[in-house]
């Protein structure tokens, strides 16, 4: 088995971990401090916007496009290594969970990952990118062990891979986005009561296009869902309203330069919808598991950094809403601005996510 990327193993080298949106690039360099295990300071970032549907429902379809934007946030960090962690999107992964025997070789481990992945995979093998990772000892027999594997198409990992090397950066590991979140999520735990324990909590990563709901208790997700709802219908709300371009709008957007009517009569319409969709997604939960209520509500995101977010989404749902910060307990670096930085830290879950894969054991 020829695996190019390893979706699991992490490596100890400088590592920049980069988010490719369907909007925008995000990267993002953490360092480790040596006093206190798991504090980190953020030493760069970047987000550049894309070329419009250059990144169409997780396919890029802008090679040359994604590479140059890329190219440009890498310069405006000022970073050294070339290394990245990338990440492809949840719905181009298939991942299962297998039972094997605990005393099995490597090497027969990867006989056995292939030819159950054959059962669960609905192309031939020959066509994706498999990689697995023992989780620990089976629930069931102290002789088993629980084993996640991960597949997904070769031309999702080789496009996101060629994007890297046209802005002349070195892939290293290959996750998946909502994994990556949810690693940049412990961080963001620790904020709530308790650090959430036994509570179901439900992180919403509301991007351009789509609402991704993750419904999480203890550090396992129960319940997934995406929603086709983002803050590109604001901005299309914007270009009609105004008779801006694409570009325009999503700089008044950003800069906060639109007309006086802009707050009652634009805004406020998107956010009660986005409340109404949070409100939506919850009630598909209950519908489908046991669970009857959310104790709390994470929103991530680019869309969850507008101003009121988390008051909309309270007054359809009232339940707490924080709006999430990986960063609260970092340290920052003389060069990275910390107003920038807490504005932009919702946009940045995935990004995060994967720069800590540096500091995996």
């Amino acid at each position: 088995m020829q695996i190019d990327l390893s979706i699991f193993n992490p490596s100890n080298r400088p590592l920049i971990g980069l988010d490719i949106s369907s909007s925008s690039v995000k990267m993002l360099e953490l360092s480790a401090q040596e006093k206190g295990k798991g504090r980190y300071t953020v030493e760069r970032y970047a987000i550049e916007p894309l070329p419009r549907d250059a990144v169409v429902d997780g396919k890029i379809v802008n090679i040359e496009g994604v590479a140059d934007a890329i190219g440009k946030a890498w310069k405006r960090m000022g970073a050294t290594t070339r290394f990245v962690a990338m990440a492809l999107p949840a719905a181009a992964v298939i991942t299962k969970k297998i039972i094997l025997p605990a005393n099995l070789r490597e090497q027969d481990m990867e006989v056995q990952v292939e030819s159950e992945a054959n059962q669960y995979i609905p192309f031939a093998l020959e066509e994706v990118n498999l990689d697995f990772q023992v989780i620990g000892p089976a629930p069931s027999s102290p002789d088993e062990v629980e084993v996640m594997l991960a597949a997904s198409r070769k031309e999702m990992v080789e496009d996101r891979v060629a994007c890297a090397e046209g802005a002349g950066l070195k892939p290293l590991v290959m996750d998946v986005e909502s994994y990556a979140a949810q690693t940049a999520f412990e961080l963001v735990k620790q904020q709530l009561p308790d650090g959430g324990k036994d509570k179901i909590i439900a992180l919403i990563d509301i991007g351009a296009n789509v609402m991704n709901v993750s419904m999480m208790r203890n550090d396992q997700v129960v319940y997934n869902r995406e929603q086709a709802f983002g803050g590109h219908l604001l901005t299309q709300d914007i270009m009609r309203a105004y008779g801006m371009s694409l570009e325009e709008a999503e700089a008044a957007k950003r800069n906060n330069t639109l007309p006086d009517n802009y707050p009652g009569e634009i805004l406020a319409p998107f956010m009660d919808n986005l409340g109404q969709e949070v409100g939506r997604a919850m009630q598909f939960f209950f519908s489908a598991t046991p669970y009857t209520q959310v104790d709390h509500i994470v929103l991530s995101g680019g869309s969850s950094v507008i101003p009121g977010v988390s008051e909309a989404v309270f007054g359809h749902t009232e339940v707490e809403c924080l709006v999430a910060n990986p960063f609260v307990h970092m340290e920052t670096a003389a060069k990275v601005r910390a107003k920038s930085l807490l504005e932009d830290a919702p946009a940045l879950m995935v990004a995060c996510g994967l720069a800590m894969r540096r500091f995996d054991q």
